[in-house]
């Protein structure tokens, strides 16, 4: 009997150990190397000025037949889902060929100017909303701390000045949230690029305005975020601010320069990203995990 409690305590230390080793084993598999693919601008009716979305149509298809082949951690949409804010066509068209994608994939979708309009108001982001979900939102996998971002609330918030302050707000809890969650990898997401390939680069209709992309460039360095992926150019171009990597991918609808229609792949292990632009015509057999 007066070895019982002498007993119990090696239970319990023996019963401490497992689960901490459990924990290790769970952490350690909660952060292995994954993939995930960005698609950016389908706009569904660009290539014919509306009259119809039948190139689009032919692009998406193989996008997401591609996708479900490489069969990647989640796909990731960013922006110019249509051409014509509003468009019933143009939505049921995206909708129906999104669809598509394998319901094992997870598939988010980010508002841009032409699924909103340049100047947005409260209206038209109610109108993403009830098709397409939030507008601003987290995406937590594997370690990694995704933040998806209206990029119209920093580019014309105008008419949208509560939601552009509530995304704010938001935003900088999750920067802050993402840091006590301990997260190795700190991704933002939007349509805009905040910059092409100079920080201090001159205001463009591609770009956010120099005032507003040193307040949050700033933001994002003190938080720790490696990478913004973005699209609307319509082509690819890359640029660095400090450790901060800005990374504008091509289209899989319409082309606007050299870059052929195609899609991005970011592979992602720890706190290294790599990422890789390809041709629709040209998708790899498989994905190449970082090492």
């Amino acid at each position: 009997m007066r070895n019982y409690p002498k007993i119990s305590s090696l239970i319990a230390a023996a019963t401490f150990i497992l689960f901490t080793i459990a924990g290790c084993v769970s952490r350690k598999q909660v952060r292995q190397p994954f993939f995930f693919i960005q698609m950016t601008d389908p706009q569904f009716g660009f290539f014919n000025a509306n009259k119809d979305f039948v190139k689009e149509t032919e692009n998406f298809e193989k996008a997401i037949k591609e996708a479900n082949r490489l069969h990647p951690d989640y796909v990731i949409i960013t922006g110019d889902l249509i051409n014509s804010p509003g468009d019933k066509a143009q939505i049921a068209e995206y909708k129906r060929i999104v669809a598509k994608l394998d319901k094992s994939i997870p598939v988010y979708h980010i508002a841009g100017n032409h699924d909103v309009t340049n100047d947005p108001k409260p209206e038209d982001i109610e109108g993403f909303n009830k098709n397409f979900g939030p507008d601003y939102f987290s995406i937590k996998h594997k370690g990694t701390y995704g933040i998806v971002l209206n990029s119209l609330y920093f580019k014309s918030p105008s008419g949208v000045q509560a939601q552009a302050d509530a995304q704010d707000i938001w935003l900088r809890n999750e920067l802050l949230r993402a840091k006590k969650d301990g997260a190795s990898t700190i991704l933002i997401f939007q349509h805009h690029s905040w910059f092409l390939k100079d920080p201090l680069e001159k205001n463009d209709y591609f770009n956010i305005d120099l005032a507003t992309r040193k307040k949050y460039l700033d933001l994002f360095a003190a938080s720790g975020v490696s990478h913004v992926f973005a699209g609307h150019y319509h082509r690819n171009a890359f640029g660095k601010s400090g450790n901060i990597e800005m990374v504008t991918t091509g289209p899989v609808g319409k082309p606007l320069g050299k870059d052929p229609s195609g899609f991005r792949i970011i592979s992602i292990n720890g706190n290294k990203v790599t990422h890789k632009y390809y041709n629709l015509d040209s998708i790899p057999d498989q994905a190449t995990l970082s090492q």
